[in-house]
């Protein structure tokens, strides 16, 4: 059995992988194909009007750039894809080892001086606690496992946890944020998780796109993996207090 790691390329990032205790190597295959519509929704931030610029004025050049806050954000495929299309990402795991390897992948990618704040963290009360501080991001990516454990040893059940989840993080989108959520869960239908948004993040059903997680072989054989369901807009939130911007200079491990 392979137990050094070792190094892949992956859409033009390099991942170190090393197989762990529980059978997974340090990323999920099936998660490429999210990668172009990841990309183009930070894009589409990128280009968009700051609010207090003018319709139809050049783009400044003092933009801020857009704000991305990933949970369960595991090695960083993700979170180094949206630091690489111009996103300032907040990276959440429980697992320090797992922000460890993505520390180490954003190095080998050529992004360790990306704006990337790293956080070892539950990523349910971290985004409880970015919600009482009124922070909001233009993007959110949750990728939650089916069953696991906080750094406190709080067990996470995705059947149980995710909608409160999924309701804390309603508040933390800017106007026009999108989501990105993921289950390797097989029995999971694509359908029941775009209606998890619907229900939680009161996202417009016509909105919501879902489909399938699979990896396919060169042969053209097809291993299911998983559902995703993602958002490019979610609607406005009532206004309340002034929210701050998800910034991410500051990179550390801890909140």
């Amino acid at each position: 059995m392979l137990t050094e790691p070792w190094s892949v390329e992956a859409a033009g990032l390099t991942m170190r992988l090393k197989p762990a205790p529980s059978g997974q190597v340090g990323m999920f295959p099936e998660h490429l194909r999210m990668l172009p519509w990841l990309e183009a929704q930070i894009a589409r931030h990128c280009r968009a009007d700051l609010p207090d610029q003018p319709s139809g004025d050049p783009p400044s050049s003092s933009r801020p750039p857009p704000t991305v806050l990933n949970l369960f954000a595991s090695t960083g495929l993700a979170t180094l894809a949206a630091a690489r299309s111009g996103a300032a990402v907040t990276h959440v795991d429980a697992a320090r080892s797992a922000v460890s390897m993505a520390r180490a992948n954003a190095v080998l990618s050529g992004l360790g001086d990306h704006p990337i704040r790293w956080i070892v963290d539950d990523a349910a009360r971290f985004a409880d606690r970015e919600a009482r501080r009124g922070r909001v991001y233009d993007g959110l990516i949750l990728d939650p496992p089916s069953y696991g454990h906080g750094p406190d040893g709080r067990a996470w059940r995705i059947e149980d946890d995710l909608p409160s989840l999924l309701a804390a993080c309603e508040n933390l989108f800017a106007p026009g944020g999108f989501v990105l959520l993921t289950s390797h869960i097989t029995d999971v239908r694509p359908a029941d998780l775009g209606g998890i948004l619907v229900d939680t993040l009161h996202a417009i059903p016509s909105a919501v796109e879902a489909g399938s997680l699979a990896m396919i072989a060169t042969s053209g054989a097809r291993l299911p993996a998983g559902a995703f369901a993602r958002v490019a807009a979610m609607p406005a939130r009532p206004p309340s207090t002034a929210p701050t911007r998800g910034g991410a200079a500051q990179q550390s491990s801890g909140s």
